[in-house]
């Protein structure tokens, strides 16, 4: 192997960490922030594509003639894509200029998102998606990378925070942005694709002028056979579950074909990975627990961050009848938590060093905000949900960027990127099988309800529901006769519950993994490499 510059450190010996500019010298918090300035509007371009269309979705699958599983598909497509590949950026940051991947990540997300602004048919809009999320994956890994490069350990749960807000930022503004472009006749959904461009191509240009890290000259052999079988299994797992209980039964030779092949690929993953030279996830790294731990609990939160913003619009717009852009309104108690938690805790963690009580209080605020947001319905007072989603939002700002920060804290510089990406990786994971999963669950809740709901209004009932009638689609709620439009809201409302009740397991999951992860106060200078890349039992008690 070539040599590495100061970027990735040394391997074996000693490296001095974070606060690195080009020539080695500490950066400035002037600096650090100009530097940051364009990687926080990455993340909010990131975070942008995915939130902005939550409240559009329903009117873009009824325009495009899509169903509940094409509206899965939109969201999923993107976050398969984004965790396909997230690991893979993360190791070409540990070999390739920092710089140049997050600048190519936003080249690709702008080229996703034009054409997904032209689509004609949610199959088009989904492959779009596809190619957005290939740009999201690299923009979401690699800002928390190239922060972890310029700043030390104890410093970076400030900076952190940052990152944090601006998801909050992202996340409360696009479904607003979205709603407002969509309820806007002479702008239209198409918008919600192209509104994000122009942030992409400033952020484009901030890089280039303020982010200066050293660059890394290796020879390198990429492990494209661990991309494409880590893709191919989560892939064949994703359309099972998408499917199952609908094309074709669950206990049938279709579900049992797809789940061997999901797991002879993961196999065939893991071979490859044992013996590649540059593996896209090192499976050394789960020698450390609190790596191993880290990336468990993020698999379940997942699950629950995803839930809490994806299924949002539709209970607000079918369930409440409420416009995309008040649909976006109404969530903000939930990104108000999320802001709030995320900030402050970074902050603290910055004074004081210590996280590991953020990370259990977030597990546990997450459990109960889901666990309550379950007996919601379609004509529970707002102030109720209100209260829910504030918790569900505390509890996932306390969680998400905090995995991340203790994670950084365990691993060599040279291992950054990887192990960074590795928990990224879990968390786009369990998002991803969680909202195809929830999806599927929820359509098939919501037709049984509709048809209990029917049973009790008659048998004339399913002729009166005409041309606002599903036919497997989303139904236009305008269209339907009063009583089959309180039957569908309720059926929504109720639909809608049963997922966030569903999702509480698995933050109840993220929260007792929290428990056994063994806490490591942040370093803020000079850390020896030997002790970053071993186990945390054998972290010296004075480190601690």
């Amino acid at each position: 192997m070539a040599s590495t510059t100061p970027e990735t450190g040394v391997r074996g010996g000693s490296a001095k960490e974070g606060n690195l500019a080009s020539g080695g010298a500490p950066m400035t918090h002037k600096q650090i922030m100009e530097a940051l300035s364009g990687l926080l509007l990455g993340m909010f371009v990131a975070i942008l594509s995915s939130t902005i269309v939550s409240n559009a979705l329903p009117q873009i699958i009824t325009d495009l003639g899509g169903g509940q599983s094409a509206y899965t598909w939109v969201v999923t497509a993107a976050l398969l894509a984004m965790t396909a590949t997230t690991p893979l950026w993360g190791k070409l940051a540990d070999l390739f200029s920092k710089k140049l991947l997050v600048q190519i990540a936003l080249v690709i997300y702008v080229a996703g998102s034009v054409v997904a602004g032209l689509s004609q048919s949610t199959g088009m809009l989904i492959a779009c998606r596809v190619v957005q999320g290939i740009g999201v994956g690299g923009l979401t890994a690699l800002s928390q990378i190239i922060l972890a490069a310029m700043i030390a350990p104890r410093e970076r749960g400030r900076y952190s925070g940052y990152l944090g807000a601006t998801f909050a930022v992202a996340t409360v503004g696009g479904p607003l942005l979205g709603g407002v472009i969509t309820d806007t006749d002479w702008l239209g959904w198409r918008w919600c694709f192209y509104v994000g461009v122009p942030f992409a191509i400033i952020a484009l240009l901030v890089l280039q002028k303020t982010l200066k890290l050293p660059v890394v000259k290796r020879e390198v052999k990429v492990d494209w056979g661990g991309a494409f079988l880590i893709s191919a299994a989560v892939s064949l797992l994703l359309i099972w579950v998408t499917f199952a209980g609908d094309k074709y039964d669950w206990m049938s030779w279709q579900t049992v074909v797809m789940v061997l092949g999901s797991v002879a690929l993961g196999g065939l993953f893991l071979l490859v990975e044992s013996k590649a030279s540059e593996p896209i996830i090192p499976l050394r790294l789960f020698r450390n627990r609190t790596i191993t731990l880290a990336s468990l609990a993020s698999l379940f939160v997942g699950v629950a961050m995803f839930a809490g913003t994806v299924f949002f619009s539709q209970y607000f717009q079918l369930a409440r009848n409420e416009s995309p852009t008040m649909s976006g309104v109404l969530t903000i108690p939930m990104i108000a938590g999320l802001f709030v938690s995320s900030t402050v805790s970074g902050l603290v963690i910055t004074k004081t060093g210590r996280w590991k009580a953020w990370l259990v209080s977030g597990g546990a605020l997450a459990t109960g905000g889901l666990g309550l947001l379950g007996t919601i319905r379609y004509d529970t007072e707002y102030w109720h949900i209100a209260l829910f989603m504030a918790l569900l939002g505390l509890g996932l700002g306390m969680m998400m960027q905090n995995l991340v920060l203790c994670t950084q804290n365990q691993v060599a510089p040279a291992d950054l990127g990887a192990a960074s990406s590795v928990v990224t990786f879990f968390r786009s994971l369990g998002g991803a099988v969680g909202v195809s999963a929830l999806g599927a669950v929820m359509a098939h809740r919501v037709t049984d309800y509709v048809k209990e709901g029917l049973a009790e209004l008659g048998p004339k009932a399913a002729g009166a529901m005409g041309q606002g009638g599903t036919g497997g689609g989303i139904p236009d709620m305008d269209k339907l006769p009063a009583p089959i439009r309180t039957v569908m809201e309720d059926a929504y409302g109720h639909g809608v519950a049963d997922v966030f009740l569903y999702s509480a397991p698995f933050a109840l999951l993220a929260f007792l993994v929290t428990l056994f992860i063994k806490e490591v106060a942040l370093k803020s200078g000079e850390v020896k490499a030997e002790e970053k890349a071993g186990v945390d039992e054998k972290v010296p008690a004075n480190a601690r």
